[in-house]
């Protein structure tokens, strides 16, 4: 069988998502058009730097673990270099937010820079994605077998942080995706689901409201 490339583009969908929502949110609030307490500002700063981890985490585990078995697998038919090179580039900006994100409500110019990296961030995560699905899933479903790919997978989860990682699979997949998510993780995946999809939430009520 083909490697099941659902979990990958989901986590993708989850970036792309919550980077744009969160660059709207931000643009928002430097601009006075919303308005933020101390908790809610604490709120974006966690979820943020949360974010800009994940993203890190994952180009990591896509340099250091995904592309050695394509690489393997696929041999002359692939070249990462212009991909492992974006993921140089967007680093900088995972650290300017993040770096901002900690002084929200103590630095004025907090929000707008963060507004700033966040839609740069955005607009070159949709790029960089685009590319990489376009490019690599047909080579991933031709070359790297299911057991690879299973590795793979398992590999990447141990550095995740599934707290905030799975309720947002949750939130982005389509009801015909997370029947399939459920269907082959089984009954503890709706168990999760449930446990952490309060939390999460709560949290994005306080963080986005109705943005």
């Amino acid at each position: 069988m083909a490697p099941n490339l659902l979990g990958l583009r989901l986590t993708h969908r989850a970036m792309r998502g919550d980077t744009r929502r969160l660059a709207r949110l931000m643009d928002q609030l430097a601009g006075g058009d919303e308005r933020a307490d101390a908790a809610r500002l604490n709120a974006i700063a966690a979820f943020a730097t949360k974010l800009c981890d994940g993203i890190h985490h994952h180009h990591q585990a896509e340099d250091y673990v995904l592309w050695p078995v394509i690489v393997r697998s696929a041999g002359a038919e692939v070249d990462l270099s212009d991909l492992s090179d974006d993921h140089a580039k967007l680093d900088p900006l995972l650290e300017e937010i993040t770096w901002y994100a900690t002084r929200l409500g103590k630095l004025p110019v907090a929000a707008k820079r963060m507004a700033v990296a966040l839609g740069t961030l955005a607009d070159l995560l949709d790029e960089h994605i685009e590319q990489e699905e376009r490019l690599l899933f047909p080579i991933i479903a031709t070359y790297v077998s299911e057991p690879d790919w299973n590795t793979v997978e398992n590999e990447v989860s141990k550095g995740g942080d599934l707290g905030f990682d799975l309720p947002r699979i949750g939130q982005y997949a389509r009801p015909d995706e997370l029947a399939e998510l459920r269907r082959a993780a089984g009954p503890a995946l709706a168990l999760l689901l449930t446990l952490l999809g309060r939390g999460h939430r709560r949290r994005q009520q306080l963080i986005f409201g109705a943005a």
